[in-house]
């Protein structure tokens, strides 16, 4: 994965919103595993290792985002976007800080 710096991970795709941070993500269903491969345009990429039929994609983005940021599945939910690649998922408790933070110590995106 290419470096990253938290300054453009939080400009570039989180933000704060009213009931925790924003993340915008671009997921890429069908993966041989779930992983974070970085930055695609203003968003975070996901590969997900679910097929897009029935919520199992959104399921496995979901809990992979509860695991990486160590939240409950609760305090994750997409806000706009369930139906296709592109998506704004609400993290519940979180500030936008707090998110690049968690995401720089997980190594989902490099310093």
């Amino acid at each position: 994965m290419p470096s990253i710096s938290p300054l453009d991970v939080n400009s570039q795709i989180v933000k704060d919103g009213k009931n925790g941070a924003i993340l915008a993500i671009h997921v890429q269903p069908k993966a041989a595993r779930t992983s974070c491969i970085g930055i695609h345009g203003h968003a975070l990429k996901i590969r997900i290792a679910a097929p897009p039929i029935d919520g199992a994609a959104n399921k496995e983005l979901i809990r992979f985002l509860a695991s990486a940021l160590s939240l409950p599945t609760t305090a994750v939910h997409i806000e706009s976007g369930a139906g296709g690649r592109q998506k704004r998922v609400r993290l519940e408790g979180l500030t936008a800080a707090q998110v690049v933070a968690r995401l720089v110590r997980k190594e989902l995106v490099k310093q």
